[in-house]
């Protein structure tokens, strides 16, 4: 970690003083949304999620890196996020999985980091005035400054063309083969997928007969950032695939799933990030904690087709719909959670169970 001053400035003029961390980029300076993620662990989950594509992610657990970073943990090949701030980041890791400190795998990844930020206040202002695009780096206060003003949200935004795939890729075997829409798809999800079926996973901009055409028995629908009214294109082809073989979706694949059945979605003030949501499945009445990762949710009432399964008990947002007839179901959280606890891999038990009776019942 380095003693060079940084400073962070938000669209509206906020300004917070720190010191730079991890990669230093040449012109002085990264943009990006500004989010909050209330994890207490899994930092390296949360800064390889593709889901955070064009956001800058803040930490409000005060203590980053202390048990230094693996391979193993990496949700994505490389981070996507524009940067991290960070109260306090470990110089020294200690943990047997270790493979090297934090900062070190910021600077190799190129991801900006910076330290010394009072995350309080700023986890504080952004809960008041919502996500808000900024920039923070080590450049003079006007550069960083006027990069702030200039410096754009994810409304609006296709981000899932940047994060996807070019080409399928196989994982898996067993008798049912399950094909993957990878908006962000997470490292994580491919394994809970991959350990219960033959997986092909496939780029965003695959078509529905191209997905037909392999003949699944199933399609899932990944995670990933951005705005999902950006992506009419996607909705189209989830469209297209309802009715025709079983669904199940998480997190932008529930968005563009609900759009598919008649849905909209807005924009949370500063959305859900985190591992600690409690959602109630009402299906079985079951509370469940859950991994959340999303600034956009699906408009209440909104569904022409389908029913709401899974709601916030924080705010009553929706997190989960279904459409038994039509055989298709999808929430808004990360069950696969990684990181986060366990309590909702039985969705895809429940997926299973989908494909093979017909029918979505509860487990």
């Amino acid at each position: 970690m380095t003693s060079v001053p940084s400073v962070l400035v938000l669209a509206d003029g906020t300004t917070f003083e720190g010191y730079a961390a991890g990669h230093l980029p040449a012109e002085g300076f990264t943009t990006g949304e500004f989010v909050f993620n209330t994890a207490l662990s899994g930092y390296q989950e949360v800064i390889t999620d593709p889901s955070y594509a064009g956001q800058i992610i803040a930490f409000t657990y005060p203590h980053i890196g202390n048990y230094g970073v693996t391979p193993l943990d990496d949700e994505a090949a490389h981070p996507w996020c524009r940067g991290i701030v960070v109260r306090d980041l470990s110089p020294v890791p200690s943990n047997w999985r270790s493979a090297g400190p934090l900062e070190g795998f910021l600077r190799q990844h190129r991801i900006p980091a910076i330290v010394g930020i009072d995350t309080r206040r700023l986890t504080r202002h952004l809960r008041a005035h919502g996500a808000l695009p900024g920039a923070f780096g080590h450049g003079e206060l006007d550069v960083v400054s006027s990069a702030a003003a200039g410096a754009l949200g994810t409304d609006g935004t296709d981000l899932v063309s940047q994060v996807s795939v070019t080409e399928a890729y196989f994982r898996g075997e067993g008798d049912l083969h399950v094909v993957a829409l990878d908006y962000g798809i997470k490292t994580t999800m491919v394994q809970q997928l991959a350990s219960r079926f033959r997986l092909t996973v496939v780029p965003s901009s695959t078509s529905a007969q191209e997905v037909l055409d392999l003949r699944p028995d199933g399609v899932f629908l990944s995670n990933g950032p951005g705005d999902p009214a950006a992506l009419s294109d996607n909705v189209a082809v989830v469209g297209s695939l309802i009715g025709t073989v079983p669904i199940f979706g998480i997190c932008l694949g529930h968005q563009l799933l609900s759009t598919a059945l008649g849905g909209s979605t807005y924009k949370l003030p500063f959305g859900h990030h985190g591992s600690n949501h409690p959602v109630q499945d009402l299906t079985t009445r079951r509370i469940e904690i859950t991994a959340q990762n999303h600034n956009y949710a699906v408009s209440p009432d909104s569904l022409s087709r389908g029913v709401v399964s899974h709601i916030n008990l924080n705010d009553g947002v929706i997190e989960g719909v279904s459409a038994a007839a039509e055989r298709c179901f999808s929430v808004q959280y990360h069950p696969e959670a990684g990181p986060g606890p366990h309590d909702a891999r039985y969705l895809f038990d429940r997926f299973e169970t989908l494909l093979r009776t017909g029918a979505l019942e509860s487990i």
